[in-house]
């Protein structure tokens, strides 16, 4: 399955093989999207999103038709609750369908809904754990139509922030530190996109602390927009290939990566005041706008807890076809695609 991310600005197309336990990068691309046609991780366009992915497969030169898509953690509910060990799929299944109104607000016509079995309950031998996931059915409709559209088959629709568990699992052992356990690491990742920015906290246990702010790199863009009466274009292109009058370091990228820093301290808190931790091990940043130079530096000196950038390819081979630079500028922003890619091999 390929591994398509429609995020607010763009859709991005990840296709990986996968031989022995060895993984390789076999195509990938970069969509931009029409002006507003996702808004606020939600498809107002069907056809612009449509037309990009079109356009995607056509450049990436895919065969594959079959993707996994995702919707954010903040159009999800999720629910633990606990089910008798001895039902089998079906018979959970049946009764998840009967008690489901305890536990979503929403009509259950209107609900697309699955669930997963966790593992025995820490609480008693004869129960299961079960992660209960629903999401609005027209959520997951629109991206299936977009897909449609663009050539595409959904096969998989996931939650962005286990994908992102996902994309860090590859990686995860660069981050412990020696003679720590794997699940006793707190990582916080920090998904700096254009309009949203979403803290996803990793535990060794079950599914991932998320939360969604409004904020990103755009707010970077309209300001160098602004300050240098630039159209979104060439503010867009400035921020990325330089070229810009020389108060720019001082004047903007400096208190929009403070802003960050910001925003990054008051996500972790909200995280500190719900959950029973008051600490991360590692915080990674992913996203687009987490390249910006010097900016993992900064988070590391004001929180004084370590940060890296996210590459969840560093362990890949890449096929022929792959630009290495290219990928590795854009592997922070991949994240969820690798994340979804990697469903191919459940």
């Amino acid at each position: 399955m390929l591994g398509l991310d429609i995020s607010s600005t763009s859709v991005k197309l990840l296709e990986l093989s996968r031989s022995g336990g060895n993984f390789r990068v076999e195509g990938y691309g970069v969509e931009p999207l029409p002006e507003n046609a996702v808004v606020e991780k939600n498809i107002s366009d069907v056809e612009g999103v449509g037309e990009a992915i079109a356009r995607l497969t056509e450049r990436c030169k895919t065969k594959v038709k079959l993707a996994a898509v995702a919707v954010a953690g903040s159009a999800v509910i999720t629910k633990t609750i606990e089910m008798p060990a001895t039902l089998s799929a079906d018979e959970m299944e049946n009764q998840i369908e009967v008690e489901a109104d305890q536990y979503i607000p929403y009509p259950l016509d209107e609900v697309a809904l699955d669930f997963e079995v966790q593992g025995p309950s820490p609480r008693s031998e004869e129960q299961v754990e079960v992660l209960l996931a629903a999401c609005r059915r027209e959520n997951v409709e629109m991206r299936e139509a977009a897909l449609e559209l663009g050539g595409l088959k959904a096969k998989v629709v996931d939650i962005e922030s286990h994908c992102m568990q996902r994309a860090f699992q590859l990686v995860r052992a660069d981050f412990t530190e020696e003679g720590a356990e794997e699940e006793d690491q707190i990582i916080a990742i920090i998904d700096i996109g254009a309009t949203m920015t979403t803290l996803s906290v990793i535990t060794g246990a079950g599914a991932p602390y998320t939360r969604e702010q409004l904020f990103g790199g755009k707010q970077l863009t309209e300001e160098i927009q602004r300050r240098y009466s630039l159209s979104v274009e060439e503010a867009g292109l400035a921020k990325k290939q330089g070229g810009l009058p020389d108060d720019y370091e001082t004047e903007v990228l400096v208190p929009f990566k403070e802003a960050v820093i910001q925003q990054v301290t008051r996500s972790l808190q909200f995280f500190y005041s719900s959950s029973a931790y008051d600490d991360v091990d590692h915080i990674i940043l992913a996203g687009g706008t987490s390249s910006i130079e010097g900016l993992a530096g900064m988070v590391a000196a004001k929180l004084g807890t370590p940060c890296s950038i996210a590459n969840p390819f560093a362990k890949m081979s890449l096929s022929s076809k792959v630009n290495e630079g290219n990928l590795s500028n854009d592997a922070p922003a991949l994240m969820i695609a690798c994340g979804l890619a990697l469903r191919s091999f459940d």
